[in-house]
């Protein structure tokens, strides 16, 4: 009876992850003409080929918002989530951890926006890219129909690393305010990292890019013990967070691996109801 009814949820989480799709978004520059701080690619913007189907963007030099408004059931604003999608810097996985992403939290209530942060092998634009998109969302608040004070991030893999170096910043902000737009914050009222990676600095500490001093809002880990390469910095993080006492969740499965987004087959395929549980948890539905 078990066997049936894991069967019958893997197909069904399979078939949600390929088939939900939200409706066409609204797409938004995360900087002004000739505002942007640092570097852009130095080649034109392009898709990493991939044979599984799903589209990684790269080179990229116009940071952009993608807007996924929650459905609206109630006349109060949402919360909403800025979804930074993983590629190990080098690219976005656009789809499996953006727009599928953005899709299911709608279903949950919560409006997203999936940014596209520069690559490849810029960490310091990615995270300019991700304050800056923060700001930007506070500042649209009203038009968009989002609550200003209920907006977190989500990140996978890299974007889980860019995550949660926005909610434990070494600086407040890491580039000069440049308009009006920055007089908003650009912390994030929570945190989920899915996967994260580049959390420990390979001898046994939290990276140093992470500020464990900061206002650090409430986060969830989530991760599986089969992710070899990048389970240990969310481990030592989960324990960083303990020690300052950060409300926070780790929810460590057996099984997962790395990079599957809303495909996942084993055991952390049931990270997507973990999540919505806790953003019930913490007032985010």
């Amino acid at each position: 009876m078990l066997a049936r009814f894991l069967a019958f949820f893997i197909l069904t989480i399979t078939a949600f992850a390929q088939t939900v799709a939200p409706s066409a978004p609204t797409t938004v520059d995360v900087w002004p003409d000739g505002k942007m701080p640092g570097q852009g690619a130095k080649e034109p913007e392009a898709e990493v080929p991939k044979t599984d189907g799903f589209h990684r963007i790269t080179n990229v030099s116009r940071p952009t918002l993608m807007l996924f408004p929650a459905p609206q059931k109630v006349s109060t604003a949402a919360p909403a989530m800025v979804v930074c999608p993983g590629g190990g810097y080098g690219y976005t996985v656009i789809d499996k951890e953006g727009t599928e992403i953005a899709a299911w939290l709608n279903t949950a209530g919560i409006s997203a926006l999936v940014l596209k942060y520069r690559t490849p092998n810029n960490r310091a634009g990615a995270l300019q890219d991700l304050q800056r998109a923060l700001s930007l969302v506070r500042a649209h608040a009203a038009e968009w129909n989002i609550d200003p004070k209920r907006l977190g991030v989500i990140g996978f893999s890299a974007g889980g690393n860019l995550a949660a170096k926005a909610s434990a910043p070494l600086e407040e902000r890491s580039y000069p305010a440049i308009d009006t737009v920055d007089q908003q914050s650009c912390r994030p009222d929570c945190a989920v990292l899915v996967y994260p990676a580049y959390l420990d600095d390979k001898s046994g500490h939290v990276a140093p890019d992470l500020n464990l001093k900061a206002a650090i809002p409430p986060t969830l880990i989530i991760h599986s013990e089969d992710d070899k390469t990048h389970v240990v910095g969310s481990k030592i993080y989960d324990a960083a967070l303990t020690d300052v006492k950060v409300a926070h969740e780790f929810k460590l499965y057996p099984t997962g691996g790395h990079g599957y987004g809303l495909h996942c087959d084993r055991d952390a395929r049931v990270w997507p109801q973990d999540a919505s549980d806790w953003f019930h948890t913490i007032g985010f539905r």
